[in-house]
């Protein structure tokens, strides 16, 4: 009897490797990988490429074919004068030239001025822009700007990148876009378009959107400084798309130095 007490209990008991239980690495534990992150631009990602740099020649041969194919590019954002110019890229943050304008087609006339948004409040300009991205936000930013405007600049938008990068909500790449279209300089503002165009093509490879304009402004022929920022976004925007760019209609596709081109 007490043998076949001592089988009828070790059946019952689970094996010893069954009542291990699982040891799992926490995921806070678990080592990050060492592996550098490719430059993201949007949904395009770019892995770090060595491009050969491009020659004077060939850098000048593009900016040529972009002048002739489009002799005066110009923005897209609708604007009256220098101010709403300031106001329309502030709303652009994280938004479309086209959303943009759909909303101020309807807040600049009524406020194209300084005073006059001012006038008009926080809360009704909420209810202009309530169909951009931020509406909140930047609502609150552009009477800021607006206030700003009035009693540091007697309502005139400065033409000083320092001054214009004080003003809420306005960082470098409005005030390259400011200082551009309204001023006539030659700045370089990067935009998503814009980085991914100098990436890709190897142009100006760069890991932010400032060192990639630096490196347009070293390598940019002064004849086409005042235009080059327009053409590399539109360039960007309806030829060198992020997910799926357009290499058989691109008229600088020859001198790309991108290796996955279609064509």
């Amino acid at each position: 009897m007490a043998k076949k007490a001592i089988t009828s209990r070790s059946k019952s008991q689970p094996t010893a490797r069954a009542a291990m239980p699982v040891k799992q690495t926490p995921k806070a534990a678990r080592p990050k990988s060492t592996k550098a992150k490719p430059i993201n631009s949007g949904p395009t990602k770019f892995k770090p490429i060595k491009f050969k740099p491009w020659t004077h020649a060939e850098v000048a041969e593009v900016f040529s074919r972009f002048r002739k194919a489009n002799p005066e590019p110009k923005g897209e954002l609708e604007h009256l004068n220098p101010y709403t110019l300031l106001v329309a890229v502030a709303l652009s943050a994280q938004a479309t030239d086209v959303g943009v304008n759909k909303a101020t087609r309807h807040l600049f006339p009524v406020a194209d001025t300084p005073e006059r948004m001012v006038a008009l409040g926080e809360e009704k300009v909420r209810d202009y822009i309530k169909t951009i991205g931020l509406y909140r936000t930047k609502a609150r930013n552009v009477i800021a700007l607006s206030e700003q405007l009035i009693a540091l600049h007697g309502s005139q938008v400065p033409r000083d990148r320092e001054a214009l990068e004080a003003l809420p909500g306005v960082g470098r790449k409005t005030a390259n876009v400011v200082l551009n279209i309204a001023f006539g300089e030659s700045t370089i503002a990067v935009d998503t378009h814009l980085f991914r165009v100098g990436n890709r093509t190897g142009l100006a490879p760069g890991k932010t959107p400032l060192a990639v304009e630096l490196g347009l402004l070293k390598i940019v022929p002064p004849e086409f400084a005042r235009h080059a920022h327009h053409w590399l976004i539109l360039h960007g925007r309806y030829t060198c798309v992020a997910r799926k760019p357009r290499c058989e209609v691109c008229i600088i596709n020859d001198l790309c130095r991108w290796p996955e081109k279609t064509v």
